[in-house]
């Protein structure tokens, strides 16, 4: 029974604290000041706990004590912080008239693309390139290249390039071999020279970081496309001893992808894969019945009407590994930044 007690008067003392803590009087103000606490009844203006405005610099005020100023001692202003503020110069603090200053009008732009590494805006753009053949398993056609490009926007370009092919055509070991082996042979075609018009358009443009340290390196890619010609012959295999082919010139399109790396804002290494097609006149794959000594005989094997066969839309698509030298080396941005 006494143990139910003591359980019930401790049980009661708990409930009562909330109470007794309610009823505590309220401490005084931090000024030392006896002003009462404001009522429930009566009204409290909104601002009586909002922060109090500081006096401007230079009015003579000084900070309140204990370190509540942004500097964390008495007597802080803006020119003990910043010393290069404008109303900081000429010896010391000078008074701002706040009104004034919230009038002023400014343009405060701020731009979060940062301006483009290389500028290729009305710059030229030259591309030694050296090209080797990708779509032909027979005939190798590697050729030394120039593309010579003026960029007429920061992203599109009217240019021309040329090829030079002669003398570097490659008859595979093994279609060699294989033709006299079999006496089973493919009509072969070898290239002289092509030029061309092109467009280029730039649509895209980023960088990334290779591990160089802190080098970032830039690059763009663009799409180029446009017509020319090619100079092509049939290579005579299937009858040497009678077929001399010459070089003619025929017309070609283009179109291919772009990669260019810089290196610096005026060099760049460039890997473009080009695609040059035309209507290619193949050899023909039999021999005329008739005799070699009489070539105005429309039967002869020496008449040349005799030695061309189809012809054939032909794909010439190069892998192109070369720099990219744009001038000037130099330029001046006349946009803001």
């Amino acid at each position: 029974m006494k143990q139910a007690r003591r359980w019930l008067l401790t049980a009661a003392m708990i409930a009562l604290l909330p109470s007794v803590a309610l009823a505590q009087k309220p401490k005084p103000p931090a000024g030392g000041g006896n002003k009462p606490a404001p009522s429930a009844s009566a009204p409290v203006s909104v601002d009586d706990d909002a922060p109090k405005t500081p006096a401007p610099v230079g009015s003579g005020a000084t900070a309140p004590s204990g370190g509540d100023t942004p500097g964390g001692g008495a007597g802080d202003d803006v020119c003990s912080i910043t010393p290069d503020a404008p109303q900081c110069k000429g010896g010391g603090p000078t008074k701002i008239d706040l009104g004034k200053e919230a009038k002023k009008q400014f343009n405060a732009e701020i731009y979060a693309v940062q301006q483009i590494y290389a500028l290729r805006y009305h710059r030229f753009e030259l591309q030694p390139y050296y090209s080797l053949s990708l779509n032909d398993q027979f005939v190798s056609h590697p050729a030394p290249g120039l593309a010579i490009n003026y960029y007429i926007t920061n992203v599109l370009a009217i240019g021309i390039n040329g090829n030079l092919y002669a003398g570097q055509n490659v008859d595979s070991d093994f279609n060699f071999q294989n033709r006299r082996a079999t006496r089973v042979a493919v009509p072969l075609n070898e290239y002289q020279w092509g030029a061309n018009l092109n467009f280029t358009y730039v649509p895209m443009y980023g960088k990334f970081a290779a591990g160089f340290g802190d080098f970032i390196f830039h690059y763009d890619a663009y799409v180029v496309g446009g017509v020319g010609a090619i100079s092509t012959r049939p290579i005579a295999v299937i009858d040497p001893d009678n077929r001399n082919f010459s070089f003619k010139p025929k017309v070609d399109f283009n179109l291919g992808l772009g990669l260019r790396i810089f290196l610096n804002r005026w060099l760049a290494a460039t890997l473009e894969v080009r695609d040059y097609i035309f209507n290619e006149a193949l050899e023909n794959l039999t021999i005329a019945p008739g005799s070699a000594s009489n070539p105005n005989d429309p039967n002869s094997p020496a008449n040349p009407s005799t030695w061309f066969g189809e012809n054939r839309l032909t794909n010439n698509v190069q892998a192109q590994l070369g720099v990219s030298i744009f001038l000037p080396f130099s330029w001046e941005y006349r946009l803001p930044k």
